[in-house]
C-alpha cells in the first residue's frame, strides 16, 4: 500500500497545495487499484501530476464541505466526455445525500444527475471493499455529518480523520495505526470554536492515546506556519512527525 499526498491545505486551496485529497495505490492480481480519500478544491489537476485520473477506481469523500468534494465536478467532465468515450462507472462513497449534493455542485437535475458516470453509495457502518483495501469509515465531530476513514491492506492500517473536532471516536478509528493523517487546522492561542477542527496538540493527544506509529498532520490552512502545530503535537506525541506536503509519499 503506498499512499501519495496529492492535496493537503485547510478549508481551501492554497499557493503551495490544492485541497484534501489523498491517493491510495495498491496491488491485486495484477492490477494496480487507486482509490482517493476526498477531492476536494483544486485537486484534479495536482493529481495529474501523479497518475491519469482515468485510472481512478474510486472515490471515498469524508464529507460535504467543498475543500474534500468539489473537484468530483472535474472529474465528471472527465468521465463523461473523454475523447477515448465515457468511461466505466466507478464508487464513490459519502455521506447521506452525496449523489444530490454532487448534482447540485455541478447544476444538474437531480435525476440522472452524475449517477450515469459514477456509482453512488452512502456509508453504512458495513466494510467497503476495494480490491486489496477494505475501508471503515467512522462518523466522527463536525458541524456537517462527516467521517473518518480506516483503510487496511496487507496487515497494514492508514487513518485519515477527515475533518473533526476532538472525539474518543477517532481515538478508537486510529487505535494501533501504522499512520494516522490528522487534520490539524487551529492553533492553540487561537479562539476557536468547539467540535469543528483540532489543534495540533490535540491531534498529538490522539495519536498518543491511539498508539498510532507516525502522525502526519495536514489539513492546515494557507494562514498558519505548519511548525506551530508541529511544536504544540510534540507536546504529546513522541512518535515520527511531520507536516504532509504535496507530493509525499508513505509505502507500507
Amino acid at each position: 500500500m503506498r499512499l501519495t499526498v496529492i492535496g493537503c491545505s485547510g478549508s481551501f486551496a492554497g499557493p503551495e497545495s490544492a485541497a484534501s485529497c489523498y491517493l491510495l495505490e495498491g496491488e491485486q492480481d495484477g492490477h494496480t487499484w487507486r482509490v482517493l480519500l476526498d477531492l476536494g478544491s483544486g485537486a484534479l489537476g495536482t493529481l495529474q501530476r501523479y497518475v491519469d485520473p482515468v485510472t481512478v477506481d474510486a472515490v471515498l469523500v469524508s464529507h460535504l464541505h467543498p475543500d474534500h468534494y468539489f473537484d468530483l465536478s472535474g472529474l465528471y467532465v472527465m468521465w463523461k466526455y473523454h475523447p477515448g468515450g465515457p468511461r466505466p462507472r466507478i464508487p464513490v462513497y459519502g455521506p447521506r445525500g452525496v449523489a444530490e449534493q454532487c448534482a447540485r455542485a455541478y447544476g444538474l437535475r437531480q435525476d440522472p444527475g452524475m449517477s450515469e458516470e459514477f456509482e453512488f453509495h452512502e456509508y453504512d457502518g458495513h466494510p467497503i471493499r476495494l480490491g486489496p483495501f477494505t475501508v471503515h469509515a467512522r462518523r466522527l465531530v463536525h458541524p456537517i455529518t462527516a467521517y473518518g476513514l480506516r483503510v487496511e491492506s496487507g496487515g497494514h492500517t492508514v487513518v485519515y480523520s477527515g475533518d473533526t473536532g476532538p472525539c474518543q471516536e477517532l481515538v478508537d478509528l486510529a487505535s494501533g495505526a501504522d499512520l494516522l493523517l490528522c487534520e490539524a487546522a487551529f492553533v492553540e492561542s487561537g479562539d476557536n470554536p468547539a467540535d469543528l477542527h483540532l489543534t495540533g496538540k490535540q491531534a498529538g493527544v490522539a495519536a498518543a492515546e491511539a498508539d498510532v506509529r507516525r502522525l502526519v498532520l495536514t489539513h492546515i490552512p494557507p494562514w498558519h506556519d505548519p511548525d506551530v502545530p508541529l511544536t504544540e503535537a510534540h507536546e504529546a506525541y513522541a512518535g515520527p512527525l511531520e507536516a504532509a506536503v504535496t507530493g509525499s509519499t508513505y509505502t507500507f
